[in-house]
């Protein structure tokens, strides 16, 4: 009697398997010449005896109909063959077939081994789609409006560089002095007769445009001057400070008529809506909040900035809050909900200045990487700016498509809008008996027809710039260098 095996013995030589099996192999053609039959030959091989098997039991007894059911006057329509059948007889004394001379099984058997294969090579034809026809439904999906924006297959478009616009370049007109401060705020009246300007000594002053004489100085704020605007619906003066206090001047009395309390640190930044009687305000606090003129009521107070605020703008469309931050966002915000709408985290330093476009629904903010430009209303990203290399204070725009941007270390460009091309880079001009650390740009505003520039600087002077009215594209033609790659990121 055998031994009975364990499992664990079994289990013990299963790793043996492969080592037998490649010596068997290795024996075969060594001596014989032949390979060891693989797996695939061995299925293929229980497959025809499968076959094989069915084929005699179930259908060679039935090639041939009984004598009962076969027509008189035709032959059998089911006979492939004429076999010449041996019969043997039963004990019932029926004839059974058991032999087809005339018929060879295996060449059945073959013939039904190539009609499955035969088969499956069709239906793998037929459901296999060509690589051109893969191309045609994937540009087919990429019509459907429907999809979300990311996830469309697009073929990607060859860089064309936009060609940028001839400007003329611009050149320094006018420096007034008065303050005895940084100039940190100016704001043009909507009738273009006067600007008002805002110091750290503490100080408003209403300067006439065209002369560049002092009219009038309003005092008031106990801390620096750090936001103005004048508005275009009442004549009023709006001011912010870091001493907290936001403060309505009124133009005909030249006195404060309102004060607007809830700020809990220092004031950096103030906007006027364009068409809304509301206005907002930001700064050290990381919040925006947004005042009813007329009642002094808090309307919203737009949190989610983790650092100061130190710019904000208003329009009169979605978004119509923009904030930058010194936590190197962008918040573009929902006016009516008090929301933020999206968050732009593109730059890595703190954004400190934001420029809207007259015309263009879009917007720039600038750190000290880049300058970046956005398109709204969901805050797209078009292009970069890239020539600072310096913390950049301020920024405008006029509808003639220049955008200018002024450095913390006195440095000055001019761009380009559609292009980002920068047509002019300058340095400004320090007033006589001021060190050249004071050499910095804080604020910059556009006149009401953008034919002037007035910054106010480090050196406590205002200075008014103008184009040059003698250059012409030949004098000064644009210095155009595109490179091979487009400047996205």
């Amino acid at each position: 009697m055998a031994p009975a095996h364990t499992d664990g013995e079994d289990a013990s030589h299963d790793h043996l398997q492969p080592l037998v099996q490649s010596t068997v192999r290795a024996t075969h053609s060594l001596f014989s010449g032949t390979s060891v039959p693989t797996q695939s030959d061995a299925l293929l091989s229980s497959q025809r005896q499968k076959i094989s098997s069915k084929y005699r039991a179930e259908y060679l007894s039935s090639r041939v109909l009984p004598r009962s059911m076969q027509p008189t006057d035709s032959p059998n329509p089911l006979l492939l063959t004429a076999p010449r059948q041996t019969k043997l007889l039963t004990q019932n004394g029926h004839a059974e077939i058991t032999v087809c001379s005339l018929t060879n099984v295996e060449d059945e058997v073959q013939k039904v081994l190539d009609g499955l294969a035969g088969r499956q090579r069709a239906q793998a034809k037929k459901h296999k789609v060509p690589t051109r026809e893969l191309v045609r439904m994937a540009a087919e999906a990429t019509r459907d409006d429907s999809a979300p924006a990311g996830q469309q297959i697009v073929r990607k478009r060859t860089y064309e560089p936009v060609r940028p616009e001839w400007h003329a370049p611009w050149k320094l007109m006018r420096v007034i002095s008065g303050h005895i401060g940084w100039v940190r705020a100016l704001a043009v009246e909507p009738g273009n007769r006067w600007f008002a300007s805002g110091s750290v000594d503490r100080t408003i002053k209403i300067w006439d445009l065209a002369s560049g004489t002092l009219r009038l100085t309003l005092t008031g704020h106990v801390s620096p001057v750090r936001g103005l605007a004048v508005s275009s619906r009442h004549p009023y003066l709006f001011s912010a400070g870091e001493d907290k206090q936001v403060k309505c001047w009124d133009l005909e009395t030249n006195k404060v008529v309102r004060q607007y309390h809830g700020h809990l640190s220092g004031i950096y930044a103030l906007a006027l809506h364009p068409t809304l009687d509301v206005l907002v305000t930001a700064g050290r606090d990381s919040v925006a909040r947004v005042w009813d003129i007329r009642t002094k009521q808090q309307v919203h107070v737009l949190a989610g900035h983790r650092g100061t605020i130190a710019s904000v703008v208003c329009q009169d469309a979605d978004p119509q809050v923009i904030t930058g931050s010194m936590d190197s966002t962008v918040r573009l915000w929902d006016l009516a909900a008090g929301k933020s709408m999206a968050t732009l985290t593109h730059h890595k330093k703190a954004v400190r200045a934001l420029a809207l476009h007259p015309s263009d629904f879009g917007f720039a903010s600038a750190s000290s990487d880049s300058i970046r430009q956005w398109k709204c209303p969901r805050g797209d990203f078009v292009q970069s700016f890239n020539g600072h290399s310096s913390i950049v204070n301020t920024m405008c725009a006029n509808n003639d498509g220049v955008m200018f941007s002024g450095g913390d270390d006195g440095t000055m460009r001019f761009w380009d809008w559609r292009s980002a091309h920068c047509f002019q880079k300058t340095q400004t001009v320090v007033q006589p008996g001021s060190l050249d650390s004071e050499a910095g740009v804080f604020c910059s505003t556009f006149d009401r027809t953008g034919f002037r520039l007035i910054t106010g600087e480090a050196d406590k002077s205002i200075k008014i710039w103008k184009e040059d009215e003698e250059a012409t594209e030949e004098s000064h033609p644009v210095d155009f260098r595109p490179s091979l790659g487009r400047r996205r990121y």
